[in-house]
């Protein structure tokens, strides 16, 4: 979808990781009867998000600074749609994820208009984009990552980028408490597919 009002949330689905841990792409992983892209695509649709951006090489945003992480898959996004007021940020791997905490989290970053997330989990993400996400983005990718400001990227690599701990410290931020826990189990490892697959059912 490359079209959207600008004056709306724009949900984004990080799915360009190299799932090396996984072992193959977690968002060909199957969900019951579908896939974990198509079933992150489908939370973000009913937590009231109608456009929908997916950030990786293999999708609608390829990143622009090559294996540079989640920061990377967001500055690539908002390079490419920089009008966008707020972005809506999911990763692939939360099979347990709802709509209703999708959504609690977009209404509770709206009102306070501060980057939101769950406390101990920095994504999912509420993120405004703010002169601060701009200037943060300006330091780090302005140049090539081994030349940014160190003291932004803190002690992240090359390969990596920056991590979102370090895109929050630079933003107006808080973080929330969620009723549901098991929405934010992710699954980075096959042990931790199979422990998801193993409750789909029950």
């Amino acid at each position: 979808m490359n079209t959207f009002s600008n004056d709306k949330c724009l949900g984004v689905l990080l799915a360009g990781g190299l799932s090396s841990r996984m072992g193959q792409d977690k968002a060909k992983l199957r969900h019951n009867t579908t896939d974990m892209l198509n079933f992150s695509k489908q939370l973000l649709i009913k937590s009231g998000i109608n456009n929908i951006i997916v950030s990786g090489d293999d999708y609608d945003v390829p990143d622009k600074v090559k294996q540079s992480g989640p920061v990377g898959g967001i500055y690539s996004v908002l390079s490419k749609y920089p009008l966008t007021k707020s972005l809506l940020i999911l990763p692939v791997d939360l099979p347990f994820m709802t709509a209703d905490v999708l959504k609690s989290l977009r209404i509770k970053g709206e009102l306070s208009q501060k980057a939101t997330y769950f406390k101990d989990h920095n994504i999912p993400l509420y993120l405004p984009n703010s002169a601060y996400v701009e200037l943060f983005f300006t330091k780090v990718f302005s140049q090539n990552l081994e030349q940014s400001n160190s003291d932004i990227i803190g002690k992240t690599t090359k390969k990596n980028g920056p991590s979102i701990k370090a895109l929050l410290q630079q933003v107006p931020h808080q973080a929330v408490q969620i009723d549901d826990e098991r929405a934010l189990f992710n699954t980075n490892t096959p042990e931790q597919w199979q422990q998801a697959v193993k409750q789909f059912n029950v």
